[in-house]
C-alpha cells in the first residue's frame, strides 16, 4: 500500500495541469478573435492616412496653380465704361447718363419740339381770329353798293377790307382822267392781286421752320444715335466681353435720341400740313373779298358814263 501511493499523485497532478491549460486556452481563444479585426482595421487606417498626404499633394498644386490666376486677376485694372446693371433707365436717367454729343442733341431736338408747339398755338389763334375778322368784312362788303359805302364800313386802320378798298379807291383817283375802263380795271385787279399775295405771305410766316424741323429732326436724331452705339461698341471692346447687360444701357440712350427726333418731327410734319390748308383756305376768303372790291369798282366804273350823258351837251350850229 506504502508502494503505490507515490504512483498515483504524479497522475493527478498532470491531469490537473491539463485541465488548466485547456481552460486557459479557452480563455485566450476570444482574445486571439477580438484582435485580429483590430490588426485588419489598422492596416486600413494606415492606407487612409497614407492617401490623405497625397490628396493634399495634389489639392496644394491646384491652389497654387488657382492662386496666380485670382492674383493676375485682381492686378488687372477696371475698365470704367460708364454702364451698369444700377443705371436707372427712365428718360431722364438715360439722358443724365448719356455722352455729351447724345445730350446736345437730345437737348436740340427739345428745344425744336418747344419751337413747334408754340407755333402751333400762336399760328393757330392767328388763323382763327383772321378768317373770323374775314368772313365779317366780307358779309360788309357784299352789303355795300359803291365804293365809296364800302370805304366808309371798313373805316376801321389795319383791317383787310380797309387796304382792299382804300387801294382801290387810290387807284381811281389815280386813273381819272383815263378813258379806258378795261385798263382801270386791270390795274386795280393787280393791285388786289399784289395785296393777296401779301396777305398769304404773312401769314405763312412761321411755317417754313415746320418744314424744317420735319425734315431734319429725325436725321439729328439718327446722328446721336449712331453717336451712341459707336460708344456701346468702344465699351465692349474695352470690357472684352459680348454681355448685352454691360452695353444696353448705352445703346437704350442712343436709341433715346432717335425717340426724340421722331417727337419732335412727327408733329411738326402733322402740323405744317394743317396749316397749309388752313393758310390756302385764308387766301381763298382774301380773293373772295378782293373780288367783292374789283365788283365794287366795276360797277362805279359803269355808273359814270350816265352820268356824263345826264349832263347838257352844247352843239354849236352853223
Amino acid at each position: 500500500m506504502t508502494q503505490n501511493h507515490p504512483s498515483a499523485s504524479p497522475t493527478r497532478t498532470r491531469q490537473w495541469r491539463g485541465i488548466a491549460a485547456l481552460m486557459i486556452g479557452l480563455a485566450l481563444t476570444p482574445g486571439a478573435f477580438a484582435d485580429e479585426p483590430a490588426a485588419q482595421a489598422h492596416p486600413a487606417a494606415t492606407t487612409a492616412a497614407a492617401a490623405t498626404p497625397a490628396a493634399d499633394t495634389t489639392a496644394l498644386p491646384a491652389a497654387n496653380a488657382e492662386a496666380p490666376v485670382a492674383d493676375t486677376a485682381a492686378a488687372e485694372p477696371v475698365v470704367e465704361t460708364g454702364f451698369s446693371l444700377g443705371n436707372d433707365l427712365s428718360p431722364w436717367g438715360m439722358f443724365q447718363h448719356a455722352d455729351i454729343i447724345v445730350k446736345i442733341v437730345m437737348i436740340g431736338l427739345a428745344i425744336a419740339s418747344i419751337i413747334t408747339w408754340t407755333i402751333w398755338i400762336a399760328k393757330g389763334f392767328e388763323l382763327l381770329g383772321a378768317k373770323r375778322r374775314l368772313r365779317g368784312e366780307i358779309a360788309q362788303l357784299k352789303k355795300a353798293t359803291t365804293l365809296a359805302a364800302a370805304s366808309k364800313t371798313a373805316s376801321q386802320s389795319g383791317t383787310l377790307a380797309h387796304l382792299l378798298v382804300h387801294d382801290a379807291l387810290e387807284e381811281m383817283h389815280l386813273s381819272t382822267n383815263a378813258r379806258e375802263k378795261e385798263g382801270i380795271k386791270e390795274r386795280v385787279s393787280f393791285r388786289l392781286e399784289r395785296l393777296v399775295a401779301a396777305c398769304g405771305r404773312s401769314m405763312s410766316n412761321g411755317t417754313g421752320v415746320l418744314a424744317t424741323i420735319g425734315s431734319t429732326a429725325p436725321f439729328v436724331g439718327l446722328f446721336g444715335t449712331v453717336w451712341g452705339i459707336m460708344n456701346s461698341f468702344i465699351g465692349i471692346a474695352k470690357t472684352q466681353t459680348t454681355n448685352l447687360a454691360v452695353v444696353a444701357p448705352g445703346i437704350a440712350e442712343a436709341l433715346l435720341a432717335t425717340a426724340m427726333g421722331l417727337v419732335a418731327a412727327i408733329p411738326a410734319v402733322v402740323i405744317y400740313n394743317v396749316f397749309a390748308r388752313s393758310i390756302a383756305g385764308y387766301k381763298a376768303q382774301v380773293s373772295d373779298a378782293s373780288a367783292q372790291v374789283l365788283l365794287l369798282v366795276s360797277r362805279d366804273l359803269d355808273h359814270q358814263p350816265g352820268e356824263r350823258s345826264a349832263s347838257p351837251h352844247m352843239v354849236k350850229v352853223g
